[in-house]
């Protein structure tokens, strides 16, 4: 036999050796005819199967070790009467001392028993019945632990063929190595499941006791390595595998919350991904479905939308409130400074009154019907870490009327005025007397305003009392760039524009507690009308309270998955500490974002 140009049978695999042989033999061969039966001998799948179990059985004997002996016992007992019959020395007395030692003796023992034990697997005898003609079978057994076997099967409705659907990554099936996707299922412990529905197999399996043997007729579409780097995803929505209908397998499923971060293992099936919970020791994916899948189904259950705060209707209108009066910055010596602090009265919020008035307080520069058509399934994500050179990350707060936004900001920034800073809003309105411009407000023309509106510079605006309000970008910026942590209070359909490289933002949803608690804690509370309505102080109504309630709900259910951390803020003081707690870690501690944020 010519020598291969590849290298000698010593430097290749069998299987390797095989493969090259017709190519390298194909200049030695006369005729066509010769060439294709090489071809064809060399190419026949089960001898490829074939050369493929020699080696594993190669590599399994060469990676086998044998003991030395088997009577390790016998040979002590042997040595030690040796030693009695020779001149003792400490040597001899020390190594007499160690022999006679029980726990030495029991060692040698259980030495001599697993030496003498067989532990090379027991593979089942060949059938007897194997058809000649009949594909290559291969005979798998694997034993059953309280671990799920990792493979789910389908039926072909054409031929009736049981076959291998997928494999879940990391599960008993993978880690064996021996069943693949596409193979055809014949036999479960003897038992033929051609005539049998999946269920009716799985019903096998799982009251499977110990080992469980399969016979399978190998697939030959021959499968590719993934090439997959590691792919995490935040999830967007709760999900439980026994509820869904659609899962071809219920056991296999993976159910998450809201807020989970996942890894893919993979997306090899367009319908349903691979998953597990990110950190979990446990190696075994589970079957969650697919972003395109989940949001089509959503999509297609979605209801309209129906509510929309931001009108008018016909009974109930909207005024413009603040949660606070204006707020004189103490110092932190405790002196009264005399210095305002600006943000404060200018956080316009929409509360509902039975009073009528002219206009709504805002209108987004984006309609709410476009932020909320959105489906929310899943978002891939990166871990990230602010370093010191990073600008601080926006801070944005969302809650419904009479919360405590305001209350919240205002201890922020008493705590640390040096680090925490607020925005100073635009207005059209004429400038007081007692007023600074740049202080309460930046005040600005009407038609200077409207080309800012044009020019999307405003994060908000709406227009109250014949004068225009708004919340500008820029103003965003002005507070970063002093290097302190911007605290922006928005309505929830606002975050979706704010959520950029740029600004990387934390948004926080301050929740009100239960109305129970409402009614005791803020019963000799009173909410503050805006300054151009000073001194019309209002307590708290029970109608209040109900519109505090119903409209956290309705935040929390269309914007919830925008959202970072939920503070329910029963008790102010508390509410403070937990939120100053998130910001300092938020400031050192490794998080998760969007990865267009650091790869945009």
């Amino acid at each position: 036999m010519p020598a291969l140009a590849t290298g000698s049978a010593c430097d290749m695999g069998l299987y390797e050796l095989l493969a090259a042989l017709p190519a390298q033999l194909q200049p030695h061969v006369d005729s066509q005819e010769d060439l294709t039966f090489l071809w064809d001998v060399f190419g026949e799948k089960s001898l490829h199967s074939l050369v493929k179990i020699h080696e594993k059985l190669h590599c399994y004997e060469k990676q086998n070790p044998l003991p030395i002996l088997h009577g390790a016992a016998a040979l002590a007992d042997d040595l030690t009467e040796e030693l009695q019959n020779k001149l003792p020395n400490s040597e001899i007395r020390e190594l007499l001392k160690l022999l006679s030692k029980p726990n030495v003796k029991a060692l040698l023992s259980v030495h001599d028993t697993v030496a003498q034990k067989s532990y090379d697997p027991v593979l089942p005898p060949v059938p007897d019945d194997i058809d000649d003609e009949e594909d290559s079978v291969k005979i798998i057994r694997l034993v059953k632990n309280s671990e799920p076997l990792g493979a789910t099967i389908k039926k072909d409705e054409q031929t009736g063929a049981i076959t291998v659907a997928r494999i879940m990554r990391g599960g008993a099936a993978d880690r064996s190595g021996l069943i693949h996707v596409g193979d055809e299922l014949r036999e479960v412990n003897g038992i033929p499941v051609e005539d049998k529905r999946p269920e009716e197999i799985i019903k096998i399996l799982s009251q499977s006791k110990g080992a469980i043997t399969f016979k399978i007729i190998p697939s030959t579409k021959e499968e590719t390595p993934s090439k997959e780097g590691k792919i995490f995803i935040k999830a967007l929505f709760d999900y439980d595998p026994k509820e869904d209908k659609a899962i071809p397998c219920k056991e296999a499923g993976l159910s998450f919350r809201k807020g989970d971060i996942l890894q893919i293992m993979s997306q090899d099936d367009v319908t349903w991904w691979q998953a597990k919970h990110e950190g979990d020791a446990n190696p075994r994916a589970g079957l969650i479905p697919s972003k395109h899948f989940q949001e089509r189904r959503l999509a297609l259950r979605r209801p309209e939308i129906v509510v929309q705060p931001l009108k008018l209707s016909n009974t109930k209108s909207y005024e413009e409130t603040v949660e606070c009066e204006e707020i004189k910055d103490t110092g932190h010596d405790g002196n009264n400074s005399g210095t305002y602090i600006a943000g404060f009265r200018r956080s316009f919020r929409l509360s509902r009154k039975n009073k009528k008035i002219n206009k709504s307080m805002y209108e987004c520069k984006k309609s709410e019907q476009y932020d909320t058509a959105d489906v929310p399934t899943y978002e891939e994500v990166t871990p990230y870490r602010r370093q010191i050179h990073d600008k601080y990350r926006l801070i944005v707060l969302v809650g419904p009327v009479g919360v405590g936004l305001n209350e919240l900001k205002r201890k922020l920034l008493m705590s640390d005025a040096q680090h925490y800073g607020v925005i100073v809003p635009h207005t059209t309105r004429a400038r007081r007397s007692q007023e600074s411009d740049g202080v309460e407000y930046i005040f600005i023309s009407k038609h200077l305003f409207e080309t800012d509106v044009q020019n999307n510079k405003f994060i908000e605006y709406g227009e109250y009392k014949n004068n225009y309000y708004g919340t500008s970008i820029d103003s965003v910026r002005s507070v970063l760039a002093k290097n302190k942590v911007c605290l922006l209070d928005v309505q929830p359909h606002t975050v979706k524009h704010l959520r950029t490289l740029e600004f990387k933002p934390y948004v926080i949803f301050i929740k009100p507690p239960s109305i129970e608690r409402l009614r005791e804690t803020r019963k000799n509370a009173k909410i503050i009308s805006s300054r151009d309505d000073q001194g019309t102080a209002k307590p708290f109504t029970e109608e209040d309270f109900q519109e505090m309630i119903k409209s956290a709900q309705i935040m929390e259910s269309q914007y919830g998955h925008l959202f970072d951390k939920i503070i329910i803020n029963d008790d102010l003081t508390v509410a403070f500490n937990e939120l100053k707690t998130t910001f300092d870690k938020l400031e050192t501690d490794t998080h998760w974002v969007p990865v267009s944020w650091l790869h945009s």
